[in-house]
């Protein structure tokens, strides 16, 4: 059976993946700070998570509104783990108060080419 609304239309085998991809994932606890990008030296985006591996690839299937999907920002260049959310959030907090070229220069310090880490994760 088919898409009930036109708005579903083509959409209905990304949500049957995505179900089966975050239920692979929901139990991969991963608490970390990440930062991720459009591409080399454009947009980035900082975000918190306690499940990494399945809030990248919610932003990379473009998933949820907002920030990332609105300004293609779909590759994640950096990220940090942490043993418990508060101290996450804390840094998270922190790193946003950063200038720019802070975030820049903690990017290339470990991922000079800025390539895509999505893949380190699953």
């Amino acid at each position: 059976m088919g898409p009930r609304h036109k708005a579903w239309e083509g959409k209905t085998i990304a949500w049957v993946d995505f179900l089966n991809q975050t239920q692979l994932m929901s139990d991969e606890r991963y608490i970390a700070v990440y930062i991720m990008a459009s591409q080399r030296l454009s947009t980035l985006y900082i975000g918190v998570s306690g499940y990494l591996n399945r809030r990248i690839w919610e932003h990379r299937e473009g998933l949820r509104p907002g920030f990332t999907k609105k300004y293609g920002v779909k590759t994640l260049v950096w990220y940090e783990p942490h043993d418990d959310m508060a101290t996450a959030f804390q840094r998270e907090r922190s790193l946003k108060r950063w200038p720019r070229q802070w975030k820049i220069n903690l990017i290339e310090r470990e991922n000079p080419l800025w390539e895509d880490l999505y893949s380190s994760l699953v």
